[in-house]
């Protein structure tokens, strides 16, 4: 189906279904919908798992690297099956989540990825327990919502590490603690959380997706107890590398995408409570600009003033 509105980043946002393909029973034309990039075909050992999200597609349904748009004759791929910097686009069934009727669109569309993705790091994979302390490479948008959740898990302190420091006031807002911009340090940034911390943090998040800061972050974390959860993607080919002793002592290494959510089964009912004032994401969001202004949002997003 196609849907239309204006989007937030390019494979994850949220539309109105404009009309539907053969066998499509979830939604209907005129429906809001939130985009996933991970879908949820409800069938794979994935999907079926109480725990599993990461949808495994079988084989000859390929979601990224089908082509459904043509353009003077050319084929045009999708990004994540979504493409949503598009005025129209077409997707999988699996990949839309009904929500309610009177749901903001331009407010929602960030509940389609980057809230769930950091939410969920805190409250599914993480599972940050009150009077904790954490620590959140990486203060943007995703990063923004790891606090966002840490603070709302009763978390005592969150450390809060960006090299912009315009986003320090922010972020201070949301909840964090304490700020640190590694340029500005005498010694890795990992020693000095360390150090604040006494033996390091309970819970350390990586939301940049840089091999050096997953280190840091893991090195952050209590040596007996600590958790660190990988939320950035690295560049393609990239390998970790880090000293296994690290593990021996009792620190956790964990990953998960959207925030472990099940995206067509949860994270719709997270719209819900952002409309029944449960949570409010709103603070998430620091520009919005019409489509034929999209230049200049990536022009702002690259001299890092969000």
């Amino acid at each position: 189906y196609v849907s239309k509105q204006m989007l937030q980043f390019g494979l994850c946002g949220a539309g109105i279904v404009e009309s539907i393909g053969e066998g499509v029973t979830s939604v209907k034309p005129g429906d809001k919908v939130l985009m996933f990039p991970v879908p949820e075909c409800r069938e794979c050992s994935s999907c079926l798992h109480p725990k599993g999200n990461f949808f495994i597609p079988p084989t000859g349904l390929m979601l990224d690297g089908t082509s459904r748009f043509t353009c003077r004759g050319r084929k045009i791929y999708h990004l994540y099956g979504t493409s949503t910097f598009t005025e129209y686009t077409v997707v999988h069934e699996i990949a839309v989540g009904k929500i309610d009727d009177g749901a903001p669109m331009d407010r929602v569309c960030i509940i389609s990825c980057g809230v769930p993705t950091g939410f969920g790091a805190v409250f599914n994979t993480a599972r940050v327990t009150p009077g904790s302390t954490c620590v959140v490479f990486g203060l943007g948008g995703i990063g923004s919502a790891v606090v966002m959740a840490c603070k709302a898990s009763g978390a005592s302190r969150i450390i809060g590490v960006d090299i912009n420091e315009e986003k320090f006031p922010w972020a201070r807002d949301l909840g964090v603690t304490d700020c640190l911009n590694p340029q500005k340090l005498e010694k890795p940034v990992q020693e000095v959380v360390v150090e604040m911390t006494g033996n390091g943090v309970d819970f350390a998040f990586e939301a940049i997706g840089l091999i050096d800061t997953m280190v840091g972050a893991l090195e952050s974390c209590h040596p007996s107890y600590g958790v660190c959860v990988i939320i950035g993607v690295a560049p393609s080919n990239s390998q970790l590398i880090f000293d296994p002793l690290l593990l021996l002592s009792g620190r956790i290494l964990k990953g998960g995408a959207v925030g472990e959510y099940k995206t067509r089964d949860s994270i719709p009912k997270l719209v819900t409570d952002y409309m029944e004032k449960k949570i409010n994401t709103d603070p998430l969001i620091t520009h919005k600009f019409p489509f034929k202004s999209i230049n200049k949002a990536f022009e702002l997003f690259q001299a890092g003033h969000w």
